[in-house]
């Protein structure tokens, strides 16, 4: 018999630690993913959906608003460009993420070596913290509201209540980030319908006190009044404007240019089954970067006359407060977390590459501490277009070796993964391919020779051209111009795209409980609907009565739906584990 000190003592070993538990969420950081651990549809609609249905949405809504972006001219652009951005996940970022079945920071060692990746994957992850921390702003704008901390419109934090606030949302979303691919998608599919809808109550709301301050539209009965009601009081098109229909085609590609043709996203679609789930990305492109900027547009643009303050002076937190009240605040910190949680994610991906001896948990905690001090000031947050240009300028070059590697150099005549077999640290074609058109695009922006949302996609093809030329002078020649049989492949096993299963896709069966939950849940959200439409079509003198009313039985509404959809999917997901 043992003591009960011995009895203690054998018992505590055999509990797992935390740290240990955290060890086991495996998440494929150096090695490919595995086919039962392929992903559903349902996940990558609700991850593609909650990371560009999201925070930001507020503030570039209300940068197409301050620029004086034409109402033609920003619909037809944005169709455009989305349906750009889409296929350059679908026909770029997919193909080789499933093929490979790995992340873009581990392919990338293979190609351009350990010394071009580190450095690579060091920048990646400090503007991926950079860009979560932003995010993170977002955030916390609504969250100030309630301590009557005020708008945070300075590059510095102007009330150490707002950096307190900060780092408290902060922990939530580090916490989100290291739980894994799973949790964020379960996170996404709780919270996407619900935003959408309050982006879209939003717009509704505040249509009264838009017909209010404009002339000649009394009520909307149509179409053309919305159209008119656009072009006077939301996206006025001024003539001296410098975002014309192209600079809008460009930003809304450019917007997420590091993720998809910068090939990011291998992190999410090496889990992919086949690359046409790239296609998927349609559901964040046109419910978020489309639908979802119109209706910030109009929101902003009802905020600044109900305030009667230039929208420039206005954060994301108190748009949102204004149109819909403690709801609208409540999206703000949700669609904060659903962005800067993948984003975190990725950061934490790209530093395993200098810390191949550190878990993935670690690693994303550490960047997560970066991220919150980050996200402490509200630079990036206010300048976002200059940072995303920033971002697709530096990523963008790397991506473009990897893809001609990849798909361009069998086919002329050139060895892929030559440098591996070279016996080198420093993959010199790919460090100065890179180095060279960074420095062009800096040059091109800071003389003005082109406006920044067109000069990544020139700079990617500079890139591609250079590394071609450099791989073949470097000693990349010799190749069998043809792409590699099946013997070579199976040669680098890790490289295999492994076949999609069923098993992980089949769908558990929903018990009563779960049934009802989602019925609140459904319930809970056409309500919302119901009362955006009652306020917004209830003219102007019933929208000033009936817009506190509307408020609060929205955000009653938002916390029934966010309670029930929490249970429902936790509940499912763990039925499909068991």
């Amino acid at each position: 018999m043992l003591s009960n000190e011995q009895s203690t003592s054998v018992g505590a070993s055999q509990q797992p630690s935390l740290f240990k538990r955290l060890d086991k969420l495996n998440e494929f950081d150096r090695e490919p993913v595995t086919p039962d651990r392929l992903e559903s549809p349902r996940h990558f609609a609700a991850v593609f959906a909650g990371e560009h249905v999201a925070g930001t949405e507020f503030v570039i809504g209300a940068l197409f608003v301050s620029w004086g972006v034409g109402t033609r001219d920003l619909i037809l652009g944005l169709l455009i460009g989305n349906l750009l951005a889409v296929l350059a996940w679908t026909l770029i970022c997919a193909p080789i993420a499933v093929q490979t079945r790995l992340t873009l920071y581990w392919y990338l060692g293979r190609i351009a070596g350990p010394v071009v990746t580190s450095i690579y994957n060091v920048v990646n992850a400090i503007l991926f913290c950079g860009l979560a921390g932003a995010m993170i702003t977002v955030s916390a704008s609504a969250v100030r509201i309630p301590f009557g901390i005020p708008p945070q419109t300075e590059w510095y934090p102007t009330d150490l209540r707002f950096v307190l606030v900060a780092v408290v949302v902060g922990v939530v979303v580090v916490a989100f980030a290291i739980l894994g691919f799973r949790r964020l998608a379960q996170f996404s599919t709780i919270c996407v319908p619900w935003i959408f809808v309050i982006f879209f109550a939003g717009a509704l709301a505040v249509l009264p006190q838009l017909t209010a301050g404009t002339a000649g539209v009394c009520s909307i009965e149509g179409l053309e009044d919305l159209w008119r009601l656009a072009d006077t009081s939301i996206w006025v098109g001024h003539e001296d404007s410098a975002f014309t229909f192209w600079h809008v085609i460009a930003f809304a590609l450019l917007a997420n240019l590091a993720f998809h043709v910068g090939l990011s996203d291998m992190a999410l679609l090496r889990y992919a089954p086949r690359a046409s789930y790239g296609l998927f990305s349609a559901c964040g492109m046109y419910m978020g970067h489309f639908l979802v900027w119109l209706a910030s547009g109009m929101m902003g643009a009802g905020a600044a006359l109900m305030l009667k303050t230039p929208l420039s002076r206005l954060d994301s937190g108190e748009v949102a407060y204004q149109a819909l009240g403690v709801g609208g605040a409540l999206c703000v910190i949700v669609s904060g977390w659903a962005t800067s949680n993948p984003t975190l994610y990725r950061a934490g991906l790209a530093l395993q590459v200098v810390t191949p001896g550190w878990p993935r948990w670690l690693v994303t905690l550490l960047a997560g501490i970066a991220t919150v001090t980050i996200a402490c000031f509200p630079y990036i947050f206010r300048y976002l277009l200059e940072y995303a240009g920033t971002f697709a300028i530096l990523m963008a070059p790397i991506a473009a070796v990897v893809f001609v590697e990849h798909w361009l150099f069998p086919p002329l005549g050139l060895r892929r993964y030559w440098f591996g077999q070279s016996g080198k640290i420093v993959n010199w074609a790919a460090l100065a391919s890179w180095m060279i058109t960074v420095v062009f695009c800096f040059v091109a922006w800071r003389w003005e020779l082109m406006h920044v949302v067109f000069i990544a996609i020139p700079g990617w093809v500079l890139a591609a051209v250079l590394y071609i030329m450099f791989a073949a002078m470097a000693g990349a020649r010799g190749g069998s111009s043809k792409a590699p049989s099946t013997s070579e492949l199976e040669s680098t096993p890790h490289l295999i795209a492994p076949p999609p299963t069923r098993d992980s896709f089949m769908k558990s069966p929903q018990s009563a409980f779960q049934i009802t939950l989602a019925v609140i849940g459904a319930v809970a959200l056409v309500i919302c609907i119901a009362l955006a439409l009652w306020v917004g079509l209830s003219g102007e003198e019933g929208y000033q009565k009936n817009l506190a009313t509307f408020k609060t039985y929205l955000a009653v509404a938002s916390v029934i739906h966010l309670t029930a959809g929490t249970i429902w999917v936790l509940r499912f997901d763990q039925g499909e584990e068991n």
